[in-house]
């Protein structure tokens, strides 16, 4: 049976052997694919269609760093949007930058397409799960914490009133941690939050440093992360 709405897949690879194989496997998954060589048409392409997911390589053509120039452009197009870096750079510098960019994963060639497959699914069914969860709840009350509001709708985060600029994992780190004030999160809590497969405690680390130096910009005297030592972390709450 043929499926009339199929996800939207994008491949952003130079090879053009590679970039058919992965458009011939993930056709064959049942996913309408688009396919692009290089930065420029990837960008003009997803604004006019953005897909529900993009794979993206980081060498592209002339571009050293292509693929992580272009996630910085769509995550500002969309900051959900699942995406998956595909490349043959396997450093752990290359994989940390992958993830501060907000990838959802990154993965390193050469890959076994029914993987790649399996790999979208789920992180697909993580998407279907966060929008139910949305729909189920309808409009909901923020979160308040002390000084912090948390609005799960919006997906956004104030510190006394006033905004942060958060990418979606930032966002669902802070919640978590936020929900159970002086319960810790350990690194494997966290690293299951993410929602990514490939996470150490050093990335976790960053993400907590880049959050706390967020909160700093508006409240210079910023303390309710607590570092729980060879742990985790957890919100001290003032109350």
């Amino acid at each position: 049976m043929v499926n009339k709405n199929p996800r939207k897949v994008a491949i952003v690879e130079d090879d053009l052997d590679q970039r058919e194989n992965y458009r011939d496997a993930l056709e064959q998954s049942g996913y309408a694919v688009n396919t692009y060589p290089n930065r420029a048409e990837a960008l003009q392409g997803m604004k006019d269609n953005m897909p529900d997911l993009a794979i993206l390589d980081i060498m592209l053509e002339n571009e050293m760093d292509g693929g992580f120039d272009l996630c910085r452009d769509l995550r500002a197009l969309s900051p959900t949007l699942p995406i998956i870096f595909l490349t043959a750079r396997d450093s752990d510098i290359d994989r940390v930058s992958g993830l501060r960019l907000d990838a959802w994963d990154y993965l390193t060639k050469p890959l076994n397409m029914q993987y790649l497959s399996v790999r979208i699914n789920s992180l697909f069914r993580i998407v279907d799960s966060l929008n139910q969860t949305a729909e189920q709840g309808g409009a909901q009350d923020d979160l308040i914490v002390d000084q912090l509001s948390i609005n799960e709708d919006s997906m956004t985060i104030k510190w006394r009133g006033e905004e942060l600029s958060l990418t979606l994992t930032e966002f669902w780190l802070i919640e978590s941690m936020a929900r159970h004030p002086g319960h810790v999160k350990t690194y494997e809590n966290m690293m299951q939050i993410t929602r990514q497969s490939y996470v150490e405690r050093n990335t976790i680390n960053g993400y907590i440093r880049r959050i706390r130096n967020k909160f700093k910009e508006i409240d210079s005297d910023f303390k309710q992360i607590q570092t729980v030592f060879g742990v985790g972390y957890k919100w001290n709450s003032d109350s």
